[in-house]
């Protein structure tokens, strides 16, 4: 197959560069193919000539003719078995188009032996009805072998000469009108035949074509496919590691942060240096901040493995809420900043984990507090929707997010341009964390940027994960109860 060397790497078929002796093994195949097809439709026209000859002689003479014919075309047909089963994978030889047009040119020779041996001197009818067979049989062979000209040549070719030849043989206008008109319709199913062959090789063309790009899509999705595998392999090496990197820096970071703390304090005496008091509270923070960064890691790989333990319970996402402002109270404290909650009257409930629910609280807080200025307000907003499901937001007056930022904040160690340029603390963990503890709530994390006057970040829990009010107030009257009677309460509510 012909192919174009485009300097990418692959092979692309060449369509004008296309000859014929490229094509010719897979034109031969197609030949053979429809020979095999209408193997029956040539004989059945000479079973037609065939009674029609008997009338003009006997009937022995007639089923000469139609054995000689029959035979013709069962030596033909033998020879399109062979090909199809046993030479069409190693392609076309000169041998065999040889033998096929050799098969052709016997049948041409059958179908045009009554125009010499059963013509009838005198008998104009009789002529003018042979004369339409011979053109009925070129116009099958047309039909049925068009897309190979050098078999249309030696069969159709020699019936025509040999109907031009036995209306030479006659005198009169009708016979030269005759010849004329098998001379016009040779020429046209000539060029019928060019344009049946040439259809059969753009067929053939975009065939390859359409082989080779299915061929280069299989090798893509396997190559996709390999890149996956090997990127799932790697994310979980990358846990591995991580998990186990982090579980061994615990414990000597645990022994950092408490002897820090001993001297941040000064429990074992006062500093000589008073600047050492001022070291050893940054070792302390500067500590306390990389347990942070290690927790979170470990949540992340956790999740990320799918191996993060839930323990599914009527949770009051308002309590967890305040619960964990009250938690970030030193941080808000620190940078003068109030939250403000807008929660509803009626109890609200969820079926979720209730520590990932405040885990989720805490870092969408943290978020908020990181980037909002100081003394500005923090919206905590928990509402339910007529569709049932129920929505948790944190509202900041932060700078917000570029729109084109919004998505990938969802990826883990990515962080915001300004964060990057003011320095801000924090490792891009936060929104991955919370994404990741609301899809294993088949909850859906939100963020709508106001950029530049500030970012909601919300968390919708499907209708299906919220409670009633008739539920949610049995789960709060439950809160007191053993757990056995608590968890028959959850399933029959």
């Amino acid at each position: 197959m012909a192919v174009d060397a485009s300097g990418n790497g692959q092979a692309r078929p060449v369509r004008s560069a296309v000859t014929g002796s490229v094509w010719e093994p897979e034109l031969l195949t197609l030949f053979v193919r429809n020979q095999l097809r209408v193997a029956f439709a040539m004989p059945m026209l000479g079973v037609f000539l065939a009674v029609a000859i008997a009338r003009w002689t006997d009937w022995l003479t007639a089923s000469s003719w139609f054995g000689s014919c029959l035979a013709a075309h069962t030596i033909q047909y033998y020879l399109c078995k062979v090909y199809e089963q046993t030479v069409r994978e190693q392609g076309a030889s000169p041998e065999w188009i040889g033998m096929l047009c050799a098969s052709e040119t016997l049948i041409a020779v059958c179908w045009f032996m009554p125009l010499f041996v059963y013509w009838q001197p005198g008998n104009e009818l009789q002529h003018i009805f042979l004369i339409s067979i011979v053109m009925g049989v070129i116009s099958v062979r047309v039909l049925t072998a068009g897309n190979y000209m050098p078999v249309i040549l030696a069969g159709m070719g020699i019936i025509a000469m040999a109907g031009v030849v036995r209306c030479l043989m006659e005198a009169g206008i009708v016979y030269v009108t005759l010849g004329a008109v098998i001379i016009i319709i040779e020429i046209f199913f000539v060029q019928l035949a060019r344009r049946l062959q040439g259809t059969a090789r753009e067929m053939l063309v975009f065939k390859a074509e359409r082989e080779a790009l299915i061929g280069r899509l299989d090798g893509a999705l396997s190559e996709a496919e390999e890149a996956r595998l090997r990127a799932e392999e790697a994310n979980r090496a990358k846990s591995r590691f991580l998990a186990t990197m982090s579980h061994e820096l615990r414990t000597p970071l645990n022994a950092i942060l408490g002897f820090s703390e001993i001297l941040s304090k000064e429990m074992m005496g006062p500093h000589a240096v008073p600047v050492y008091k001022s070291y050893s509270d940054d070792i302390h923070n500067s500590g306390d901040y990389l347990l942070k960064l290690i927790n979170d890691i470990l949540d992340l790989s956790r999740i990320e493995a799918n191996r993060q333990e839930l323990d599914f319970e009527p949770v009051d996402p308002c309590g967890e809420a305040r619960d964990s402002a009250d938690l970030m109270s030193l941080q808000l404290n620190r940078r003068s900043q109030k939250v403000r909650f807008e929660f509803p009257a009626e109890p609200l409930r969820v079926l979720g984990d209730k520590r990932a629910m405040r885990q989720i609280w805490l870092n969408l807080i943290s978020n908020a507090s990181k980037f909002s200025p100081e003394g500005s307000e923090i919206v905590l907003k928990a509402s339910q929707r007529l569709s049932g499901s129920v929505l948790l937001s944190v509202s900041d007056k932060g700078p917000g997010l570029d729109a084109s930022e919004l998505y990938n904040m969802r990826h883990a160690f990515t962080r915001g341009q300004l964060a990057h340029k003011k320095a801000i603390d924090g490792a891009g963990l936060g929104l991955t964390i919370v994404n990741g503890l609301a899809e294993l709530h088949e909850a859906i994390l939100h963020l709508e940027s106001n950029h530049p006057c500030g970012l909601t970040a919300s968390i919708e829990f499907p209708a299906h994960k919220v409670l009633g009010t008739v539920r949610a107030r049995l789960a709060d009257a439950s809160q007191h109860m053993p757990t056995t009677q608590r968890r028959l309460i959850e399933l029959t509510a």
